[in-house]
């Protein structure tokens, strides 16, 4: 077998390339940049071997290999992930303290010939868009979110009684249809009274009635706000801000969820699942067989209980690690959440740790807990969730 050891950085990478059946070093340690010509260079030295007697090595480091991975990937050749810490652990087995990136080429070799590797499928490669659809949109929910936060700073100063006016919740539509057209408390005490309730009816489904319009005009009237023109366009601009951000959220959960639908993935069969959510957990945990026990998985999304020992100390009671995939980690408290609010075998069990004296989050953890050993078996044996 003849193994392609590539350690990846974000500028150049390092390859090598080994045949561990006669021990030759067909290729040492070589110089791959990070463009066209450096992949082109690395494929001209292994096209003319056979796909199935080799085998494309790399670790798995942030997004720097994604593109090698589809590169190669398109070719059909087999693609190897390796968990960096065992290329550290066979680095640190070496009498010498060597570590750089052409050392590291050969570490990975050696990797792959001792089978510390997941081979890539091309469910995984679809995994690998999804799961950079899914941190995307959280990356768009939390801008959404401190735009939000924004517009109420914006509008505290321009228009106060606006806030509680709409019971403490101006991230509705009929807000936002306001304060598009009008937003002084000036400009809103000069509406046309038949044309303010025309809106808000509208874009409340008849909840803001003509009653709720006077009361807004008067309201207005007698506003301590600042007559600031600044603010009028900063909550103009941060308005279409929001709009935009949720449409993108939109377009990328529609596409995400047709993924989820098309795959058909057991995971939605447990009661309480959305797609969304879904789609997060397994793009995150990526290849199942990469885990030998649920343990590993909820180190992997940092739900495991930290440890605190000294002497012949134990902490009795420690708080859940939070090392792991933070978006991991919110799934699957989301999940464990709607899971046992529809099974009553989840439900059981929160509320037994409820009863033990756990307060609600504490209690949701053991729920996710369980949950990950449940998706584990589900993944490793392929099958649907049973209530049973």
């Amino acid at each position: 077998m003849i193994y392609v050891g590539i350690d990846i950085a974000k500028t150049n990478h390092y390859a090598s390339i080994v045949n561990y059946s006669t021990g030759e070093v067909i290729e040492s340690p070589f110089l791959v940049t990070n463009n066209k010509q450096g992949f082109d260079l690395l494929y001209s030295k292994i096209k003319d071997f056979n796909k199935d007697k080799i085998l494309i090595g790399l670790e798995s480091i942030a997004h720097y290999g994604n593109n090698l991975i589809f590169y190669f990937h398109e070719k059909q050749f087999k693609l190897g992930i390796i968990n960096p810490i065992q290329t550290a652990a066979l680095r640190k087995s070496r009498v010498r303290k060597v570590k750089n990136d052409k050392v590291d080429s050969m570490l990975i070799c050696e990797a792959l010939s001792l089978g510390y590797y997941n081979l890539l499928s091309n469910y995984y490669i679809e995994l690998l868009e999804i799961k950079s659809l899914c941190r995307f949109r959280k990356e768009l929910k939390d801008k959404s979110s401190n735009a939000k936060i924004q517009l109420k700073t914006y509008v505290d100063q321009l228009f106060p009684e606006l806030n509680n006016f709409f019971k403490d919740n101006i991230d509705i539509k009929t807000v936002h249809e306001l304060l598009k057209l009008y937003q002084s408390p000036l400009d809103i005490s000069k509406i046309n009274l038949t044309k303010l309730s025309n809106l808000l009816i509208k874009n409340s489904r008849g909840k803001y009635d003509k009653n709720r319009a006077i009361e807004l005009k008067k309201l207005a009237s007698n506003s301590v706000g600042i007559n600031n023109n600044a603010l009028c366009i900063q909550i103009k601009m941060t308005i279409k801000l929001i709009e935009l951000l949720e449409s993108q959220i939109k377009d990328i959960e529609k596409q995400v969820c047709d993924f989820i639908k098309k795959s058909d993935n057991v995971i939605t069969s447990i009661p309480g699942i959305a797609d969304m959510t879904a789609a997060i957990i397994i793009s995150e945990i990526g290849d199942i067989n990469r885990f030998s026990n649920p343990g590993q998985v909820l180190a992997f999304a940092g739900l495991d209980p930290s440890v605190k020992q000294s002497g012949t100390f134990n902490a009795s009671s420690t708080r859940m690690s939070k090392r792991g995939s933070s978006l991991l980690r919110y799934a699957l408290i989301l999940a464990a959440n709607n899971v046992q609010l529809n099974t009553k075998t989840f439900n059981n069990y929160y509320n037994t740790k409820r009863l033990q004296g756990k307060l609600h989050y504490n209690a949701l953890g053991h729920c996710a807990g369980k949950l990950v050993r449940t998706i584990f078996y589900m993944l490793k044996r392929n099958v649907t969730f049973n209530l049973n």
